[in-house]
């Protein structure tokens, strides 16, 4: 502590504390900071269970989170369905989060409501957690490390794709990709990050060619999920092919 610094009260501090915690998104994810239900309860509470249920589908046949899973392994990062992923109820209407603090998806029970968004949330969120396993992201001081994840979340999970932007009413033709990339990164950092719209928007600039042409580990833009099929089998031969030299 700095001289002439006065000492804050216990208060205080937990009110700052807090404050701090909101600037990082958890106000988001109100149950983060709750006990865990017993097991019969959440067996009971049917958003619960079709959240269970639907992630399972996922990460058993969805080459996107397949592809993701294989390669969060190969980097020494394996993924435990029971250890890092949680579905819980979220304000607002955010549909899932990486918690880097516990190396944890959290998938929005409650906001999640057909299997093709669990789809698209399992992959950003595994992407930002690709992305934690494989590099030294700063995800707390660092706005660009975070907008670059974002950035290449919003590319690759498939948010972007010709017919999620037709459901939105939202159509293009050339650098629309682009503009839907660089619209939900920013869209993304203002709801976990207490920063000016400008703040974002410069992060996201700055870094934007470099994360959106950083394709891994899909090599290349899956814009369908037959491209993922295609993505996930090359990695899997570019592995075999790499073992065998």
């Amino acid at each position: 502590m700095e001289q002439g610094e006065a000492a804050s009260s216990p208060a205080a501090e937990a009110k700052a504390g807090k404050e701090e915690e909101d600037d990082f998104g958890y106000r988001l994810f109100p149950d983060r900071n709750k006990k865990p239900q017993s097991f019969l309860a959440r067996s009971l509470f049917t958003f619960h269970n079709r959240c269970q249920l639907m992630l399972r589908m996922t990460l058993e046949t969805n080459p996107y989170a397949q592809l993701l899973l294989e390669a969060m392994k190969q980097s020494g990062c394996t993924v435990f369905n029971d250890r890092h992923f949680s579905c819980e109820n979220c304000d607002g209407c955010v549909s899932g989060g990486f918690d880097s603090a516990t190396s944890q998806i959290v998938l929005c029970q409650n906001n999640i409501r057909h299997q093709s968004h669990m789809n698209r949330v399992v992959t950003h969120e595994l992407i930002h957690a690709f992305d934690h396993c494989r590099a030294h992201v700063d995800w707390f001081k660092n706005v660009k490390h975070l907008a670059c994840s974002e950035i290449r979340a919003a590319n690759l999970s498939g948010d972007c794709t010709l017919m999620n932007e037709i459901a939105r009413f939202k159509f293009g033709l050339k650098g629309h990709r682009q503009t839907c990339v660089r619209d939900r990164a920013i869209r993304s950092i203002l709801a976990v990050r207490k920063v000016s719209r400008e703040t974002a928007e410069k992060a996201v600039d700055e870094v934007f060619d470099a994360c959106f042409n950083d394709l891994e580990p899909f090599g290349r833009i899956p814009h369908s999920k037959a491209d993922a099929k295609r993505a996930y089998r090359d990695f899997q031969n570019r592995d075999r092919y790499n073992a065998n030299l």
